[in-house]
């Protein structure tokens, strides 16, 4: 294979390489990962003809600055981020010819909170445990670095026109609606606290992370622990203080607060789009029988 390298001249806020996740080892204790906004990441795959796997890298509210030393394909989707190749805006959600040398920005996000840049045949980071994707304590890396490199298939495979189309709905950006069905110990809770928890906006906290999504402000509760117990990402759960958060892709496989409530794969993808300070509010979904 041959391989190109790409030069990280800056690394951006926290920028990651991320694929669809690392399926199998939970009862290790090691966390699923992946991609924060799975939509994004699936969409930027299939617009540049890529397996729906291949890896890609998750900008965090401002990117970096990279050179390519061999010619390839890339593109933008997820946030609306400023982008420029060669010092010249370029667009998202769509296919880029990158030339040997090209220097390609990745700003700040104007909308949005994570971008996801994509490269024909993904990135060639190392695999542990059957993914690419980085997480502190498990790869070599957990973010990428100034002035370090990462690999790419510089074969340029052929990229026929297939007089199709992929439109990139960005509409979700804009979304402060956060479907979520109530989770195992939503009962628990009094019938005002039911409503009052769909029915109240949340500020994210700046404390936000990858492992979990926190908000400002704490919600008046007086559940106790439980026994610990699995949760998966999208778990939405209250600590005895009144502390409400999202488990986020590199959170613990199993906790013992309540969950009270679990969030639909759509909104996963809104939350995941969220900054400090944005306010969202949970709408109510249920299980259909």
């Amino acid at each position: 294979m041959k391989t190109g390298k790409i030069s990280i001249i800056t690394p951006g806020i926290f920028s990651t390489i991320q694929d669809s996740g690392r399926f199998g080892f939970k009862k290790y204790g090691v966390p699923v990962s992946g991609a924060m906004d799975h939509y994004a990441f699936r969409m930027v795959n299939l617009i540049l003809g890529n397996q729906q796997d291949h890896a890609v890298m998750e900008i965090t509210m401002a990117g970096p600055v990279l050179q390519f030393s061999k010619s390839t394909r890339i593109c933008f989707c997820g946030g609306d981020f400023d982008l420029q190749l060669n010092d010249l805006k370029v667009a998202p959600n769509e296919v880029i010819q990158i030339q040997e040398n090209d220097i390609f920005k990745i700003g700040r996000s104007k909308q949005g909170f994570r971008g996801y840049l994509g490269i024909s045949g993904g990135f060639q980071s190392e695999t542990v445990l059957n993914s690419k994707s980085m997480y502190e304590g498990l790869t070599d890396e957990f973010r990428l670095s100034k002035n370090t490199s990462l690999a790419f298939n510089a074969e340029n495979p052929s990229f026929e026109n297939n007089y199709s189309s992929v439109r990139f709905d960005d509409r979700y950006l804009a979304d402060k609606y956060i479907p979520a069905y109530p989770g195992p110990e939503f009962s628990k809770l009094s019938k005002f606290q039911q409503l009052k928890i769909y029915e109240t906006e949340f500020s994210l906290a700046a404390s936000s992370n990858r492992m979990a999504i926190q908000f400002e402000g704490n919600f008046e509760n007086d559940l106790k622990g439980i026994s610990s117990a699995p949760v998966i990402p999208g778990t939405v759960q209250l600590i005895p203080s009144g502390k409400l958060f999202v488990l986020g892709k590199d959170c613990q496989t199993t906790g013992g607060y309540p969950r009270v409530l679990q969030l639909s794969e759509y909104a996963f993808h809104v939350i995941a789009q969220k900054a400090p300070a944005n306010l969202i509010q949970f709408k109510r979904l249920d299980y259909k029988n």
